[in-house]
């Protein structure tokens, strides 16, 4: 599959938070910024795979 370098990017920041907020107890602050970049970063990763798609729209109906 290929996808861009934020691609890349976002979904290695995303897998990490998550790793983070699963596997390891941290305080609840940090916890907290934790599994709020865990979403972040999962939606920026969604955002780029949909830019990053070339999608030809036809405005003719046929």
């Amino acid at each position: 599959m290929k996808m861009s370098i934020y691609g890349y990017l976002f979904l290695a920041l995303g897998m990490l938070c998550g790793a983070l907020s699963i596997g390891s107890t941290l305080p609840e602050f940090w916890d907290t910024l934790v599994t709020g970049g865990t979403v972040l970063f999962a939606v920026l990763f969604t955002i780029t795979l949909l830019l990053g798609r070339r999608i030809k729209f036809d405005p003719v109906l046929r």
